[in-house]
């Protein structure tokens, strides 16, 4: 009875790590691999490239989380320190220009960043990307539009 008991919470156990496993976000980034789902755009910042990807491939309108990868030539994820991801949108007509900040986490691999962003509406957008750390600093602007 004990050995039915307790092979069958081994069953329940395996049953729900598995469902968690399949229901998780994709794989984890890691030096070799560090992008993410699909590249929205690409960028150079020095010598670096910049990826922001996520899940779609796209940029819409509304709450959504990003993927920020920064790596090297050799398609490997560099240590950049501290980065920012900011969606800008200059002034029209009587609409002021609109800033939506990015709120970046760090991954488990360095250079990777997890953003969670609130794109206010459809349309033109820049993505200003910024870092500063071991490797230097440095900034760029890549358009994109939001769906």
């Amino acid at each position: 009875m004990k050995k039915t008991v307790l092979f069958t919470s081994l069953l329940t156990f395996i049953g729900v790590i598995s469902m968690f496993t399949a229901c998780s976000s994709g794989s984890q980034p890691t030096a070799e691999n560090p992008v993410q789902g699909k590249v929205i755009k690409s960028g150079s910042i020095s010598n670096l490239t910049v990826s922001v990807s996520s899940d779609s491939g796209k940029i819409k309108n509304g709450e959504q989380e990003l993927m920020l990868a920064f790596t090297d030539a050799s398609g490997r994820a560099v240590d950049v320190g501290a980065a920012s991801l900011n969606f800008y949108m200059p002034a029209m007509g009587s609409m002021g220009a609109m800033n939506n900040g990015a709120a970046l986490t760090t991954t488990g691999t360095p250079g990777v960043f997890r953003a969670k962003v609130k794109i206010e509406m459809t349309g033109g957008w820049e993505m200003q990307i910024a870092y500063e750390g071991p490797t230097g600093k440095g900034k760029t602007s890549i358009p994109v539009t939001a769906q």
